[in-house]
């Protein structure tokens, strides 16, 4: 038995899953578990499926962001494919192109309405009816910044730190996955998050040469991560190899906050 991706059988949805870390584990995903639902933005799920030929994925256009409608869309979604045994939240949602002096309050607030409050409409929805299954995996994604704050003096003008907004968010996720995995533990469901560290696309690197060379030395490992090496650690977080893990934060940074 391949115990780290032991998902054999399993419908398994992603959301956020056409993006730079998601599409990684959507196309790992394929390969592994019996059916996997990708939501994502307009053409972005379906330009995924069509690139890589996936076999086993489902592409759904879905703006998970929007708390009003996603009580509906997720009834739709388990209407047309069945309740998931496993579930990863990529989607988010952040401000940009602001400084901290300029950052608009209610650009700010939209942050957690648009990325904090859908994620726990996604969870307790689903979560509602998993244990009513006895049975179901949730992992949710937070980020090196809701750990330890964007150090300043590597976003060198015209580049902006990382907003507070994105940051404080990833925080209270990290919150409100251990909230979950204790609220939902004794339905047999498991909440756990993937933390991740610097994962710049190549495209970003090659912008940005200084920037990268500051990400590196903020690290143990001397280098930013490439998008497959998330795939691992989620893949076990989703897996009965992590049968007894829930309420954890798996850390994925190169060391970043080792030190």
């Amino acid at each position: 038995m391949n115990y780290a991706r032991n998902l054999a059988g399993k419908s398994i949805w992603i959301t956020g899953g056409a993006g730079y870390l998601g599409s990684a584990i959507t196309r790992a995903l394929d390969a592994e578990a019996a059916q996997v639902v990708c939501f994502d933005l307009p053409g972005k799920a379906e330009a995924l499926v069509r690139e890589h030929n996936l076999k086993r994925t489902i592409p759904v256009t879905l703006d998970v962001n929007d708390a009003d409608t996603l009580p509906a869309a997720l009834d739709q979604a388990i209407a047309d494919h069945g309740l998931p045994d496993g579930v990863t939240h990529l989607a988010f949602s952040s401000s940009s192109g602001y400084r901290l002096e300029d950052l608009p309050a209610e650009v700010f607030q939209n942050t957690f309405s648009r990325s904090l409050a859908p994620t726990f409409v996604l969870c307790r929805a689903l979560a509602e009816k998993m244990k009513v299954r006895g049975s179901g995996n949730i992992v949710l994604f937070s980020s090196m910044y809701g750990l330890v704050s964007p150090d300043p003096r590597i976003y060198v003008d015209p580049m902006i730190p990382n907003p507070i907004d994105y940051g404080a968010s990833k925080a209270a996720l990290l919150q409100m996955t251990r909230y979950l995995a204790v609220h939902y533990g004794p339905a047999n469901l498991r909440f756990n998050a993937i933390t991740p560290g610097p994962f710049p696309p190549a495209a970003v690197q090659d912008a940005n040469p200084k920037f990268t060379a500051d990400l590196r030395a903020k690290t143990a490992l001397n280098r930013p991560g490439f998008n497959e090496e998330i795939v691992g650690p989620t893949m076990f977080l989703l897996s009965d190899s992590a049968s007894y893990v829930t309420g954890h934060s798996l850390v994925v940074d190169g060391g970043w906050t080792s030190w």
